[in-house]
């Protein structure tokens, strides 16, 4: 029963990557990750000057610090939770009143096709830098983010594993998060990127698989106009509040996939694929009732302190997140992600701090 049960682990399908955890500035080098190369330019263009017009003409006012308080990181928020001035992942997504400013980059979105949910204008200091990091939090292994470069210049660099590209103004880029990368701009003004998170779409998975088919295609261009009314889908469901047994396994899969080849790691696999099967056992009984969330709480505090010792810090993924990391980040901390967490283990696993 346990080769079979760690089969199946190992099989589930992967899912998008996503809480950022910091290293110094040297780029590692591993193979696949979430993508099979590090960048992926679409064969989508927008008019750049159409989009910069747009983003200077915002008021001062529009631009706030970056959450995680870097210098020179500032941002537009354009769909946040509720559409208020707030940087939350959690709640229904709706329009700001800086998106209703931006007639165009509503035409873009409207043409990606995404469902939307956090999507800012990102801007980036002269000088600044983002740090080298690796995305591994629930909203991005859920999700999809979309570079559209608008203001630039070729001394800006982003740097994903062992590759550096310039984003050209009007490109559209995706890139694998669950790599290291940053961004350094050593140019003499602010960049600005329209930075747009979505899950997988039909119309996103045509793009991507395009892409990949034929890199070297001529780009189709959306000229301003194009859509004369921009229907937009919002993200309302951001993450269930009690996972199920399958997404648990389905997380396992990915993070182990990338562990680090280490004799502690099959008796790790095999205590989170218990975990599962007794979460499913709690789930036929309860489903995502909250009555089950004594029972939920009891296998996530069990589980996390057998495993929290031999995984200790240095049982890693061959990104060189820590194992126990992003087992806290994927499973142990959104697990019970919307139900109360007072003296639970949910509360207890500090959160990363996050870095897009």
């Amino acid at each position: 029963m346990a080769s079979w049960s760690r089969g199946r682990l190992r099989q589930a399908a992967p899912a998008p990557a996503g809480a950022a955890l910091f290293f110094n500035n040297q780029v590692r080098q591993y193979g696949p990750m979430r993508f099979a190369q590090p960048f992926l330019k679409l064969p989508i263009r927008f008019d750049a000057a159409a989009l910069e017009a747009e983003v200077r003409a915002l008021p001062a006012s529009a631009w706030v610090p970056h959450p995680t308080g870097f210098p020179g990181n500032e941002a537009v928020r354009l769909v946040t939770v509720g559409g208020r001035p707030t940087d939350d992942f959690d709640g229904p997504m709706r329009p700001t009143e800086n998106l209703a400013r931006c007639p165009y980059i509503q035409e873009v979105m409207a043409e990606i096709d995404g469902v939307w949910t956090r999507s800012r204008l990102m801007g980036l200091g002269a000088g600044a830098e983002v740090p080298l990091h690796v995305d591994s939090h629930y909203h991005w292994r859920t999700h999809i983010r979309i570079h559209i470069p608008v203001i630039t210049d070729p001394k800006v660099l982003f740097t994903c594993g062992d590759e550096t590209v310039h984003m050209a103004p009007g490109e559209c880029w995706i890139f694998d998060s669950f790599r290291f990368h940053r961004v350094e701009n050593g140019w003499t003004e602010r960049r600005v990127h329209l930075v747009l998170d979505t899950v997988m779409t039909p119309s996103l998975r045509k793009l991507i698989d395009a892409a990949q088919a034929n890199p070297g295609a001529e780009p189709k261009l959306l000229s301003p106009g194009t859509i004369a009314s921009a229907q937009l889908r919002f993200e309302q469901f951001n993450a269930p509040a009690i996972m199920s047994a399958w997404e648990i396994r389905g997380h396992a899969a990915f993070i182990f996939e990338q562990a680090v080849e280490d004799p502690r790691v099959p008796v790790l696999r095999d205590r989170i694929e218990r975990f599962a099967d007794d979460w499913a056992a709690v789930w036929a009984q309860f489903g995502p009732s909250t009555h089950g969330v004594p029972l939920y709480r009891r296998l996530l505090a069990e589980c996390r302190a057998e495993i929290v010792q031999p995984a200790n810090k240095d049982v890693m993924l061959t990104n060189e997140a820590a194992l126990i990391n992003v087992l806290d980040s994927l499973i142990f901390v959104p697990a019970l992600s919307a139900i109360p967490t007072s003296g639970n283990i949910v509360a207890s696993v500090p959160r990363p701090r996050l870095a897009s």
